[in-house]
């Protein structure tokens, strides 16, 4: 899937951008020459490692260290994002973390770090995000949530909860900004083969792989493409949708 040279100069905001989903997504836009803005938490180094993967690429990567769980930290990363253009064209929330647990012997630390994390940044990025979109009436944005968030995945109460809650976020979202001419679309991300997935038991990921129609674990740069397709023009009569890229387990 292409969406050519439609993101030349685009201003992209992505959150958890450097690792991951998240960096496959920020070296795609790149790829198709968007202005590109990163958002990370704590690891310079993966920051560092992208900016110069992206050296050659027909857009940039501008890496942006930022808690865009709270308010102060996503007004910092949207306004850098948008200094020059005054404007947002499409926004990713990809930022998340797994404490896996099960329910009865889950630390509460567990809990609230994984709902903090997982949400209050649909928050407060589409609030601050949604205020640079409206000036021109267009944008996109795309929230990254999981199969844990339809089906339900045992020892996953605390993730689930949080990619289920960011399903109906973006329907929600979708129905307020529609009028408005911005598309809000969710990723449901089935086994992806990055660091957070890398701490599972193999026969864990093996039962998985077994379950799913296509018999392989799925790759960042496949979730990386259908959001690219969401945000695009191709998609432009696709709003409040989860798309599922899980290569058949559902």
């Amino acid at each position: 899937m292409s969406t050519g040279s439609e993101y030349m100069g685009k201003i992209v905001v992505v959150t958890g951008g450097t690792r991951g989903i998240g960096r496959a997504v920020s070296l795609r836009f790149a790829a198709a020459g968007a202005t590109v803005f990163a958002a990370y938490l704590n690891n310079d180094e993966a920051a560092d490692r992208l900016r110069l993967d992206a050296a050659d690429l027909a857009g940039s990567i501008t890496t942006i260290k930022a808690d865009v769980a709270t308010s102060s930290g996503a007004t910092s990363l949207i306004d850098a994002a948008t200094a020059a253009s005054g404007y947002l064209d499409v926004l990713v929330n990809n930022a998340g973390i797994i404490r896996d647990g099960f329910l009865a012997m889950m630390a509460e630390d567990d809990w609230d770090a994984v709902l903090r994390t997982n949400l209050s940044p649909l928050f407060h990025c589409c609030k601050w995000g949604v205020r640079k979109m409206l000036a021109r009436r267009s944008g996109a944005i795309i929230n990254v949530s999981s199969i844990s968030g339809i089906t339900g995945a045992a020892g996953q109460t605390n993730y689930a909860a949080t990619k289920g809650a960011a399903i109906s976020f973006t329907k929600s979202l979708a129905r307020e900004l529609g009028p408005m001419g911005i598309r809000v679309n969710a990723v449901a991300a089935g086994l992806i083969e990055t660091e957070m997935t890398a701490g599972l038991k193999q026969d864990q990921v093996e039962r998985i792989v077994k379950s799913s129609a296509l018999g392989r674990i799925g790759q960042p740069d496949e979730v990386a493409e259908a959001i690219a397709f969401l945000a695009s023009s191709k998609a432009a009569y696709i709003t409040g949708q989860c798309l599922v890229v899980d290569g058949g387990i559902l």
